[in-house]
């Protein structure tokens, strides 16, 4: 089933951009583009689209304001594709799926679109989704945006040691400090993604390289031991990873 999008942006040239970029996913549907915020949200509510890529300052309406005018349910993955950086907090509490600030390119725009695939396959509950909709790995030196203590905190994934669970919160390690965002760790390994980060228990994600060995424990069970000295002990249900960790 293709992903019924919406493009919603004043200025034409950044709406052909995104239209020559949607165009060429195989798995997109273009629906519908609209000019404002007024029109955006009255193809909303008439066409249902799973998907909005969405500019911020808009005449009549601004994308935030789109948002906030639908109750959560109706509300389709979006992504907010604009110049203003300073908008991205109010993005997020709003629950947006990615940020894309202009100019961006076609491999930033893909990312912003596999997040938001995998972000319905995991809300209508797909437990298998096909490649093409799984959220891309982010590369090494790519940057994360977190939310934390009301700023907006740009990090590469190489400053992240581990991310430990706290509830509906999580606390991740960095090199010389720690932060902690209200966000879970489910939520997080979906960002971060498998290639770079790996799951070793119920609690803890950690950066594959930040590994430095894996000791058998007690009871046939095992415990990484990272760069740093911290001991984790390694889920029995992710055991089978061992050579994936090694490898």
């Amino acid at each position: 089933m293709k992903v019924r999008t919406l493009i919603v942006d004043d200025e034409s040239l950044a709406r052909e951009r995104l239209r020559s970029f949607l165009e060429a996913e195989s798995e997109v549907e273009i629906v519908a583009e609209c000019t404002n915020g007024n029109e955006a949200l009255e193809s909303i509510r008439r066409l249902a689209p799973d998907l909005i890529f969405i500019d911020v300052q808009m005449p009549g309406r601004s994308g935030l304001q789109v948002l906030m005018e639908l109750p959560e349910h109706q509300r389709p993955a979006i992504v907010f594709a604009t110049a203003h950086e300073r908008f991205a907090v109010d993005a997020f509490d709003l629950s947006a799926v990615d940020y894309l600030l202009k100019p961006f390119d076609r491999d930033r725009f893909r990312q912003a679109l596999r997040r938001a695939v995998g972000y319905l396959h995991r809300s209508r509950g797909v437990s298998a989704a096909p490649a093409p909709a799984a959220p891309e790995a982010l590369g090494r030196n790519e940057r994360i945006t977190v939310k934390a203590d009301g700023r907006l905190v740009f990090l590469r994934c190489d400053e992240i040691i581990r991310v430990e669970a706290a509830d509906n919160y999580a606390i991740l390690h960095l090199v010389g400090s720690r932060l902690m965002v209200r966000e879970t760790l489910a939520a997080l390994e979906a960002r971060l993604g498998a290639e770079i980060f790996a799951r070793v228990n119920r609690s803890a994600l950690v950066h594959r390289d930040q590994i430095r060995e894996i000791q058998p424990a007690q009871h046939g069970d095992y415990t990484v031991v990272l760069r740093d000295g911290t001991k984790l002990p390694l889920s029995r249900t992710l055991r089978g990873q061992l050579d994936r960790f090694l490898s």
